[in-house]
């Protein structure tokens, strides 16, 4: 993992943006980290990222976890059961 810089990064960002495909690298300013820079492969990688970080996304992953832990959820088999049936 590489540490650049603020202002490195922003006078090398080529330089940075190919060598972040060999792993992420940490963005400071006055020493302390502010960012991460990472090379994606594929639309698919960059949604997940995306999704991963937003605040929404995240509100109803963790409303579907307390409905899980409040209820014990469904059975795998059930739930496969429910989605064929949804499915025209």
């Amino acid at each position: 993992m590489k540490i650049a810089p603020v202002a490195e990064l922003k006078a090398q960002l080529s330089a940075y943006l190919k060598s972040s495909a060999e792993g992420p690298i940490v963005v400071t300013r006055h020493g302390k980290p502010v960012a991460v820079l990472l090379s994606i492969e594929d639309e698919d990688e960059l949604e997940r990222l995306v999704l991963a970080y937003t605040p929404k996304f995240q509100g109803i992953l963790e409303a579907a976890r307390e409905q899980i832990r409040e209820t014990g959820g469904i059975e795998h088999e059930e739930f496969w059961q429910e989605m064929e049936a949804e499915t025209p």
